[in-house]
């Protein structure tokens, strides 16, 4: 058995009906050409083929267990896995199978809480859609994976060629192996050796959390009497009276807007940004057009709540690896060109302030104002107290090349993320194939979710307009 982190026990402890705690993928797929007997019957195949791999490997085999001999919960591989309980198949209706009706079908998908009776994962298989195309929701438990590993894994089981049609299903494939060999320590190190590897690792991870944590304090001192501007901001500092915030409730829908990376990539070379500081000013534009229509003017800038990829480079064991850090936006402006400077002016210190900690003191933060988060979300009180931030966005980077599940080229790709006890919004960007998407998972208590999407493609050609793109 293999114990549990800090932050993975947090995913558990923070769960609810109203605020599920798992990750998902919507992948939209084209039937190959030349198919015969139409789109639906390749996704049954497909579906019947995956209830055929039945070597399930770990994590895929893991389940979680609350009481153990440690005392503290741990994962345990599973004595057998009925993929019946995991593996499903959806057939659209004619007439009703189009982008909407499937967005409203993975809404529903989205939004019950894992068995944790059983492996905490589900992939359905969605045939009948529009011109020939089926789609795949992939979920998963976000104590087993966050949203980085969750991509590499499903990358893997798929194939860069069309004429490559072997399937190896995502759980088939094992994603607990280390470069250099897997389990044990097969003679390459003396088990005294290993034991004092890994408390010196220990030992030196306490010592830079405890640095980390002071110097961190000290940057949120600094900030809160107002000697620095956006090194960091301040928790419970976002506007209040926002959609975007509440008690979550269980209802879910979902929302996307796919931008072509060539218009993102034309801003960044005249206007020398980032893609992120591109994709967070269309969505800072965006939000306060919405929060227009809903008649609030804000009088300071969004916060947003930003995950940050912890992991070092080459590091790509599973579970979490993640810190959540706040994130001013750009002061209200009608002007896009200035908002785009005020983003990457706050994102700038932003990166700066996270190379100049240790991860772990970052994740500790993260746990701290998690857990306040989490009380507040428990007692109901999203209401009538100041939010930690407005809204959760993450960016997470997808493969640059087209990719294949027998034969069928995959499309499209997109992020359904987690909704926190006290929001009722998250964002989630994934690039894929030459093209960003943005996913919104949103409670079905706010409102008019389909058009802050819109907004977010509108927000691009304002922007172009703004930099002299013509």
């Amino acid at each position: 058995m293999s114990r549990l982190s800090l932050l993975d026990l947090a995913f558990f402890i923070a769960e609810s009906e109203a605020s599920p705690k798992h990750v998902a993928g919507l992948h939209i797929h084209q039937v190959p050409k030349g198919v015969k007997g139409g789109g639906a019957n390749f996704a049954k195949q497909l579906y019947e083929e995956f209830l055929t791999h039945t070597d399930v490997q770990a994590p895929f085999d893991q389940v979680i267990n609350f009481v153990s001999p440690t005392l503290m919960p741990s994962w345990s591989t599973a004595e057998s896995v009925d993929l019946a309980q995991h593996v499903f198949f959806h057939k659209m209706k004619a007439g009703q199978n189009d982008r909407e009706a499937l967005y409203a079908l993975a809404a529903d998908l989205h939004e019950p809480v894992l068995e944790r009776s059983r492996p905490l994962w589900e992939v359905h298989v969605i045939a009948g859609l529009w011109d020939r195309q089926f789609a795949i929701y992939y979920k998963m438990h976000h104590a087993v994976a966050d949203g980085i590993t969750m991509t590499r894994w499903g990358v893997e089981s798929l194939r860069t060629t069309p004429d490559d049609d072997t399937v190896t299903p995502v759980w088939t494939l094992d994603h607990t192996r280390r470069s250099g060999g897997s389990g044990g320590l097969k003679g390459k190190k003396r088990l005294d050796q290993a034991v004092a590897g890994t408390v010196w690792k220990q030992l030196t991870a306490n010592s830079k959390r405890a640095v980390g944590i002071g110097r961190l304090t000290a940057m949120l001192a600094l900030e809160a009497i107002k000697l620095t501007k956006n090194a960091i901001a301040l928790p419970f500092m976002a506007s209040r009276g926002t959609p975007f915030t509440g008690n979550a409730t269980p209802g879910r829908q979902f929302a996307t807007t796919a931008v072509p990376m060539a218009r993102i990539d034309a801003i960044r070379k005249v206007s020398r940004a980032t893609l992120n500081h591109v994709a967070l000013t269309c969505l800072d534009g965006a939000m306060h057009r919405f929060l227009a229509d809903e008649g609030i003017e804000l009088d300071r800038p969004i916060t947003i709540q930003m995950p940050v990829n912890l992991r070092r480079e080459g590091e790509k064991n599973g579970g979490n690896k993640i810190g959540i850090i706040l994130v001013d936006l750009s002061p209200p402006t009608d002007d896009a060109y200035v908002r785009l400077r005020n983003v990457g002016y706050s994102l700038r210190n932003v990166r700066t302030m996270i190379d100049a900690v240790a991860p772990e003191a970052v994740e500790t933060y993260t746990i701290l104002t998690g857990l306040l988060g989490q009380i507040a979300g428990m007692l109901k009180l999203a209401d009538v107290v100041t939010p930690m931030g407005n809204t959760l966005v993450s960016n997470v980077p997808g493969p640059a090349k087209r990719l294949y599940i027998k034969g069928a080229p995959l499309l499209e790709m997109h992020p359904m993320s987690t909704l926190p006890a006290t929001h009722l919004l998250n964002i989630t960007l994934f690039s894929y194939a030459g093209t960003l998407y943005f996913g919104l998972i949103a409670t079905d208590a706010l409102p008019n979710l389909g058009r802050l999407a819109a907004y977010v493609e509108e927000e691009i050609a304002t922007l172009e307009e703004a930099v002299g793109i013509s």
